[in-house]
């Protein structure tokens, strides 16, 4: 247990109320019935679902107190649009709307300056993705989203990725173990002399891929998409996703060392 759990706006987890299902189910007929204290308990009652998702944030904000605040407009958005029709439990519609909320409020107070088209693009985007989380339990595709807002996959990933909090170039991309791959590993040099051949090579060599080899790299490194999404897409798990992308780059490493 991290300090912040007890710490983020004078909120101690020892002092808050844990209900059942059942018990919160009570709760929002009763608030449904206008019942203001049932409400009042509702958000009090899953706050740990707030202080939970800002773990994460606590390398990326200097105002985790700022972020509690923020992540409980998403708690009380989700109380109040929550219905029992739902077939899932409260906590599992809650938590994309709290971390969502929490997300634009960094990027909206970002120095980095992103043009408002693909801010729309990005937002029209995350309410596809909530409802539909809300409704089926997990993240839709890329090419939903796409169908659903009439735009293209690609503008739909570049939305996403260019909206996404900056990271460092020591940050761990791959690790299987044995060898970790950092981000800087994957920046082109532009001021090193590149031997041509190589390049050649590396053209080779992806054709010499199978064509579902080179589906996977290219869904997942061009169009920026999740192991899972590719899954989707080609029917097959996300373990076989993973096996054919890591055999795919080892091949493609041969050729450059």
């Amino acid at each position: 247990m991290g300090k912040y759990k007890v710490d983020i706006s004078g909120i101690n987890t020892s002092d808050l109320i844990v209900l059942s299902n059942k018990e919160v189910r009570e709760l929002f007929v009763k608030m449904q019935e206008d019942d203001e204290f049932a409400r009042d308990l509702l958000i009090e009652v899953n706050l740990r679902l707030v202080l939970s998702i800002l773990k994460r944030f606590y390398n990326k904000s200097d105002n985790l107190d700022d972020l509690f605040q923020i992540g409980c407009i998403g708690l009380i958005k989700a109380i109040d649009n929550f219905d029992l029709s739902y077939d899932v439990q409260f906590s599992t519609y809650a938590v994309p709307m709290i971390l969502g909320e929490i997300k634009r409020y960094l990027r909206d107070n970002s120095s980095i300056r992103i043009s408002r088209s693909i801010k729309d693009l990005y937002y029209k985007s995350l309410k596809v993705i909530e409802d539909f989380y809300a409704s089926n339990g997990y993240e839709p595709s890329v090419s939903y989203i796409a169908e659903q807002l009439n735009a293209s996959e690609f503008d739909i990933s570049n939305a996403m990725n260019a909206m996404r909090e900056p990271i460092s170039m020591y940050e761990a991309v791959y690790n299987d173990g044995n060898d970790t791959i950092y981000l800087y590993d994957q920046i082109e040099d532009k001021k090193s002399l590149v031997d041509i051949s190589n390049k050649f090579s590396l053209d080779n060599a992806i054709n010499d891929l199978n064509s579902r080899e080179k589906f996977i790299l290219d869904q997942r490194y061009v169009m920026g998409k999740t192991q899972m999404e590719v899954a989707e897409e080609l029917d097959i798990s996300q373990a076989q996703v993973s096996r054919l992308e890591k055999k795919a780059i080892k091949e493609l490493k041969k050729v450059l060392k």
